[in-house]
C-alpha cells in the first residue's frame, strides 16, 4: 500500500464510523451528506480489503480488523490535532467562551457557586452551561461536546483524562425535632425510616429495588458489611430533594458531608456523624483528550483546582 496515495480524510471517516456504527449519524457528525459518507465507507473497504462494518440484527457491527484499527486511528488523529492546534494563550478577561460542564446536583451545590464567583471576577464575559448527568453520555465527553464532567465515577473509559477534586466523608441530616436525637446510635438508626440518594452517573436511571443492596450504593454496602439493612421510605436522584425531605419529615438523609453542611446554619436541622463507618467518596473531573491541550480548558481546570483547595474542609 502506497501511503502517499491515501486520503487522510478517510482516517477521519473511519474514526467516526467506528464510534457511531451508523453511516447517517457519522455523516451528521462531520456535517457531510449521507451519500458522501457511504462513498467514504466504500473507499475504506476497497483500501483495507475489509467490510469494516457488517449489518446484523443488532445494527452495524465492526469487523475484527476494524476493532484493531480503531484505537490506532484515534491515536493518530489525536496526535495530529494536538500538533496542529494553534498555541494561543487564553485571555480570560477578554473571553466570551461558554464552558459546558456536566455536574451532579451534589457538585453543582457544593463546588459550582464558588467556581462561578471566581469566573465572574476573572473572566466576566464567559458563561457556564451546567448540564445534568441524564443530559450527557460518555460519548459526548469523548467528542468534546461537553468540556468536562464532574461527578463520582465507578468506571471510566481509559482514554479520558481525570483529576480528583476532593474526597468527602458522610453525615446524617435530621430534623432538629426528631426524637432520635436523644439517643442516636446504630440501633435507633436502623429502626428509623430513611431517604436514599443515588450515586448518579451518565444517562437515564432506572427504578430501584430495596432488596438489591449491591445497587443501592455506599451507605447500604457499608451496612451490609455488618449484616445490617436500613428501611428506605423514599428513593430520590436529587440531593436537594433528599435534604428538603429531611427538613419536612422525621426521615434521615445520609449523604456526603459537604452537601449536609449546606444546612449547618439552619436551626431546624442537625448534622450528625453516622453511627457506623462509611468509606469516603471521590469527586472527579474528567475530560476528553481532544481538549487536553486547549488553553482555555487548561485555565478552567486550574481554576477548579484552585477553588477546590480553597473549599478544603
Amino acid at each position: 500500500m502506497n501511503i502517499s496515495k491515501i486520503d487522510l480524510n478517510l482516517l477521519v471517516y473511519l474514526d467516526v464510523l467506528l464510534r457511531e456504527k451508523n453511516v447517517t449519524r457519522a455523516a451528521n457528525q462531520l456535517n457531510i451528506t449521507q451519500p458522501a459518507m457511504s462513498n467514504g465507507l466504500k473507499r475504506l473497504r476497497d483500501l483495507l480489503n475489509d467490510p469494516i462494518l457488517v449489518r446484523t440484527s443488532d445494527g452495524m457491527v465492526p469487523t475484527e480488523r476494524a476493532k484493531e484499527l480503531a484505537p490506532v486511528v484515534r491515536g493518530i488523529l489525536l496526535t495530529l490535532e494536538e500538533t496542529l492546534q494553534p498555541n494561543k494563550d487564553f485571555e480570560p478577561e477578554h473571553s466570551h467562551r461558554v464552558f459546558r460542564i456536566m455536574a451532579s446536583d451534589y457538585a453543582a451545590s457544593t463546588l459550582i457557586p464558588a467556581l462561578l464567583k471566581k469566573l465572574r471576577a476573572q473572566a466576566p464575559g464567559t458563561s457556564l452551561d451546567i448540564m445534568t448527568p441524564s443530559d450527557v453520555t460518555f460519548h459526548d465527553v469523548e467528542n468534546g461536546k461537553v468540556d468536562m464532567a464532574i461527578n463520582r465515577f465507578d468506571q471510566l473509559p481509559q482514554s479520558f483524562h481525570q483529576k480528583t477534586i476532593w474526597r468527602d466523608s458522610f453525615a446524617c441530616l435530621v430534623n432538629s425535632l426528631n426524637p432520635i436525637l436523644g439517643n442516636f446510635n446504630l440501633d435507633t438508626y436502623l429502626k428509623a425510616q430513611h431517604i436514599w440518594v443515588s450515586k448518579t452517573g451518565f444517562g437515564v436511571g432506572v427504578g430501584m429495588d430495596p432488596a438489591d443492596v449491591q445497587k443501592l450504593g455506599w451507605v447500604d454496602e457499608a451496612l451490609a458489611k455488618f449484616g445490617k439493612q436500613r428501611s428506605i421510605s423514599v428513593f430520590t436522584r436529587n440531593y436537594h430533594v433528599a435534604m428538603h425531605l429531611a427538613v419536612e419529615t422525621d426521615l434521615i438523609a445520609t449523604l456526603p458531608l459537604r452537601a449536609a453542611l449546606l444546612y449547618q446554619n439552619d436551626v431546624t436541622m442537625k448534622v450528625l456523624d453516622p453511627p457506623f463507618p462509611i468509606p469516603s467518596i471521590e469527586l472527579k473531573m474528567i475530560w476528553s483528550p481532544l481538549l487536553h491541550q486547549d488553553a482555555s480548558h487548561i485555565w478552567l481546570r486550574r481554576l477548579i483546582t484552585e477553588v477546590a483547595d480553597e473549599l478544603h474542609l
